[in-house]
């Protein structure tokens, strides 16, 4: 595993997405899962860190 890892984002409207790159600009990330979601799909968990640029 690398020591730096990027961690790329295609959300838009998250205030911490580099649009030019498309990666997070956060240092670390917060993923939690889905309540009630047990799919065992990339869908059962999301990224707690999100903040909407309006914010």
């Amino acid at each position: 595993m690398e020591k730096n890892q990027k961690i790329n984002c295609t959300v838009e409207t998250c205030q911490y997405n580099d649009r030019q790159r498309q990666e997070c600009e956060l240092k670390n990330i917060i993923v939690t899962p889905v309540q009630d979601c047990e799919t065992k799909q990339p869908d059962e968990s999301m990224c707690s860190s999100y903040k909407n640029i309006d914010e």
